[in-house]
């Protein structure tokens, strides 16, 4: 996704490391890597262990030496440390889940495929959506879908849910699509709709299952201390949360003299690509480009949206 505006506006310059922090199925590190010739480095991390096998196909042949890690990005600086890359010069996230992952009934992410309500990246957490959908209060709820996903209908759909929860536990991903449906009252099937009633409440118990906004939160403050001097940190976001949340940050940060902000705008994909992909119509990505400032103890805390 975005594969041609991640390479322009990344622009991998030979011998350089990269971190492509949420690796998936290997695409942009593959031609992100490419770049780099032989005596580059590419450090491909994933928080699902199944992707790292599929990566490691696709990059079997790359110029340059990689490592694939199974961690959070949240972790990025210990995972650096243990790879031994004090600095890196390029960082790419792409926030969003693979085909693969979404596609599969049994990880609980889509509606579209009835399937247990899991919804973890990580299998090894704790916390699945299950346990969410089933266990926090009807405010509770209702925030997590209001804050993480901008539902207007959050609070009746948090109503909604509890009197389903009281009859029966809701264990599928079909069950809470219905669910929600008939607390918005609209039909899925209804072509009035431009997309299913449930779409958002998944976004946001997704995002909560996985802690999304503070992996993010975390990795943005650490990327400063991370990069040479002229390295570029790019994030695709797929939501108004997460892109408020990187348009924030590389805002502050230039104010403070870390970062230059390299596209202004974020960049979207073209049509054709929106049209092969659906998916893609969501996409947004943010560069900016470190500066020689070093990073003081005052300017290493959080910025907050």
């Amino acid at each position: 996704m975005l594969v041609k505006e991640v390479l322009e506006l990344l622009d991998p310059q030979p011998d350089q490391c990269l971190v492509d922090c949420t690796v998936g199925m290997g695409g942009h590190a593959r031609v992100l890597g490419e770049r780099l010739g032989p005596r580059g480095r590419v450090i491909a991390i994933d928080w699902d262990e199944g992707n790292l096998a599929l990566a490691r196909a696709r990059l079997s042949d790359l110029p340059c030496p990689f490592e694939l890690i199974h961690g959070n990005f949240a972790d990025l600086d210990r995972i650096l440390l243990r790879a031994g890359a004090e600095r890196v010069d390029r960082i790419l996230v792409d926030l969003g889940l693979g085909s693969n992952q979404l596609d599969d009934p049994e990880r609980g992410f889509s509606f579209l495929h009835d399937g247990p309500l899991d919804m973890r990246i990580d299998r090894r957490q704790d916390v699945s959506a299950l346990e969410l959908v089933n266990r926090l209060s009807e405010r509770e709820l209702a925030d997590l879908i209001y804050f993480n996903a901008q539902e207007r209908f959050s609070r009746r759909i948090a109503k909604r849910i509890c009197m389903a929860r009281h009859r029966a536990r809701i264990r599928s991903t079909r069950h809470l699509a219905e669910v929600v449906a008939s607390a918005v009252g609209v039909d899925p099937a209804s072509r009035r709709s431009k997309i299913h009633p449930a779409t958002r409440t998944f976004l946001a118990l997704r995002m909560a299952v996985n802690r999304e906004t503070e992996n993010l939160r975390s990795l943005l403050e650490k990327a400063p201390a991370l990069l040479s001097p002229g390295g570029r940190i790019g994030v695709i976001s797929f939501h108004s949360v997460e892109d408020r949340q990187v348009k924030v940050d590389f805002r502050n940060r230039s104010r403070q003299g870390l970062y230059t902000i390299v596209n202004k705008r974020p960049v979207i994909a073209q049509p054709v690509e929106r049209q092969a992909n659906p998916r893609s119509r969501s996409a947004k990505l943010r560069v900016a480009e470190r500066t020689a400032q070093p990073v003081s103890a005052h300017l290493g805390g959080a910025v907050r949206p």
